[in-house]
């Protein structure tokens, strides 16, 4: 088939970036002739991939987001597609792919805990408006014919925001890299990632992965360290925040010593040798590559139910799901419960077997199947 794959920009950085760039990869890999349809180009296309730049009003993101909303439907239809995936906004498509739920119950929840003054605002912005406007064209009837949910909470999401038959919308967890995240990485990654940040190897150490720590759900996990009951574990934070310095400085006065941050690091995969568990009691997150991730590399996590790949943990992982992150006893109580089973060597398994299940190549042989669905379908790749 040849494949057109549109989003704004493609990159390695943001979640949506990196899914687009190695879903460009797999169907490449698969034999298609994959285009790629982007305003932005943050990396180069992958090799093979064919990339098309998209014009679109150069200032103002809310011009920028309609510009290229209507501008690329016509690019596409100049190079000629079976199937169009779009990975953002645009006017129509034939699989949309939903990877972060609706900006509907994105700003419901927002103005929940912003209160009036967020919701004024929220109904005022230009750009808001404009989003819902685009939004609510994509989730109207025949605008796609299928719609691509990255869990089964994304896929409530849209239909609790939107008229949407359930049947038009094909649950799709993501992937992960089963070769990069193995629990075989564990023996060389302990000793060096310990040793670099001067992490005892006797230890327990919790991991926590992500940018933007308050959504992520660290402010629930820093208090944590002031239990006696925490005295000897380690928290390991890999990512960035703006408030980077403010982090720092309450992790010293609540467990100095204890709590490390590390920033970004490209080697990821070493942190999840060098972790005994992973935690991520986010507030809302669709998915949660993290997730996979440890899984993949026979970690444990500790996750919050409204982390859309908590759908995934069954059996005894299961009692990894915290069901009110914001009850600090809940939290901590199921912390030291899967520290306490984390050098069990079945459960281990039980890990690597989820991860296995949804390995790439997994992920890569269904989404063909979709797509060759609906590529046969009566009027496929019919952008107007």
């Amino acid at each position: 088939m040849k494949i057109a794959l549109a989003h704004k920009r493609l990159d390695l950085k943001g979640g949506t970036e990196r899914d687009l760039y190695k879903t460009a990869e797999g169907l490449r890999d698969l034999g298609h002739e994959v285009h790629l349809f982007c305003s932005e180009y943050g990396v180069a296309a992958p090799t093979g991939v064919t990339a098309h730049r998209v014009g679109v009003v150069p200032f103002g993101r809310t011009l920028r987001m309609w510009s290229y909303a209507f501008q690329v439907p016509s690019v596409i239809r100049q190079i000629g597609c079976d199937v169009v995936v779009s990975f953002g906004r645009m006017l129509d498509q034939d699989v949309l792919r939903c990877g972060g739920g609706t900006h509907r119950g994105f700003l419901k929840r927002l103005g929940q805990e912003g209160g009036l003054r967020r919701r004024l605002w929220q109904g005022i912005s230009v750009y808001h408006r404009s989003l819902l406007a685009l939004e609510r064209r994509q989730f109207a009837a025949a605008r796609a014919k299928k719609i691509v949910a990255v869990s089964a909470e994304v896929k409530r999401d849209i239909m609790a925001n939107y008229a949407v038959d359930g049947a038009a919308v094909e649950v799709l967890y993501n992937g992960v890299d089963t070769v990069r995240f193995h629990p075989g990485k564990r023996a060389e990654s302990l000793k060096s990632v310990r040793a670099r940040w001067q992490i005892p190897l006797d230890k327990p150490v919790v991991l926590f992965v992500g940018s933007g720590f308050r959504r992520k759900g660290l402010d629930r996990l820093l208090p944590l360290w002031s239990s006696p009951k925490l005295a000897g574990v380690y928290l390991l934070v890999v990512g960035d925040d703006a408030r980077m310095g403010r982090y720092r400085s309450s992790a010293d006065s609540i467990a100095p010593g204890k709590i490390i941050f590390t920033g970004r690091q490209e080697d990821i995969e070493t942190y999840y040798g060098a972790a005994d568990i992973v935690a991520l009691p986010s507030l809302q997150e669709a998915f949660g590559n993290v997730v996979l991730e440890a899984l993949g590399s026979g970690l444990p996590v500790l996750v919050s139910a409204q982390v859309g790949a908590a759908e995934i943990l069954k059996g005894r992982l299961a009692s990894g799901i915290v069901d009110r992150p914001d009850d600090a006893d809940e939290l901590a109580r199921k912390l030291l419960d899967l520290l306490s089973k984390s050098g069990d060597d079945a459960l281990k398994q039980e890990a690597r077997n989820i991860g296995v299940q949804y390995s790439w190549d997994e992920h890569f042989r269904r989404l063909d199947a979709l797509l060759r669905r609906v590529c046969r379908a009566p009027g496929s790749a019919n952008v107007s």
